[in-house]
C-alpha cells in the first residue's frame, strides 16, 4: 500500500534487492516522500523517463544494466539530467564512488544506508524543509 506524499516529493528507488527496495520505501515514505520501485538499470531509466521524480536512489551493481550505466544516460538526456542522484552500494571502495561521480552522481553512500543520513540528505536534495 502506498502512503501518501505529504512533502510533493517523488523519488525512484532502483535496486535489484526486493528488500533493500522495501527498506528505502519505508524509509523515506515515513519521512513523507512519495515511492516508485525499479529492479533494475533498464526499466529504471523507463520509469524515470515515464515519472516526474524529484530524485533517484540507484544501486550501482544490477542485472541488464548497472546502476552507472543507466546514470550516465540519465545524464545525457535532456529530460532528466537534472534530477539528483544518489548511488548506495555494498562496494566501499574508492574506486567504485568515482565511478558513480564520474557518471554524473551527486552523493555515493554505501550499504545499508542510515536511515537518518538517508532521509536527511534525499531532504536536502529535493529542497525538503527539515524539521529542526
Amino acid at each position: 500500500m502506498t502512503k501518501p506524499h505529504v512533502n510533493g516529493k517523488r523519488v525512484l528507488v532502483v535496486d535489484d534487492g526486493m528488500t533493500t527496495r522495501l527498506y528505502y520505501r519505508d524509509v523515506l515514505e515515513t519521512a513523507g516522500f512519495g515511492v516508485e520501485e525499479a529492479v533494475n538499470g533498464v526499466e529504471g531509466l523507463e520509469r524515470a523517463l515515464m515519472g516526474d521524480f524529484d530524485l533517484l536512489i540507484v544501486d550501482v551493481n544490477m542485472p541488464k544494466m548497472d546502476g552507472y550505466e543507466m546514470i550516465a544516460q540519465v545524464r545525457v538526456d535532456p529530460a532528466l539530467h537534472e534530477i539528483p542522484i544518489i548511488t548506495i552500494s555494498t562496494e566501499a571502495g574508492e574506486r567504485d564512488a568515482d565511478r558513480a561521480y564520474a557518471a554524473g552522481a551527486n552523493l555515493y553512500m554505501v550499504k545499508p544506508a542510515d536511515p537518518a543520513l538517508l532521509t536527511e540528505t534525499a531532504q536536502m536534495l529535493t529542497g525538503v524543509e527539515m524539521a529542526r
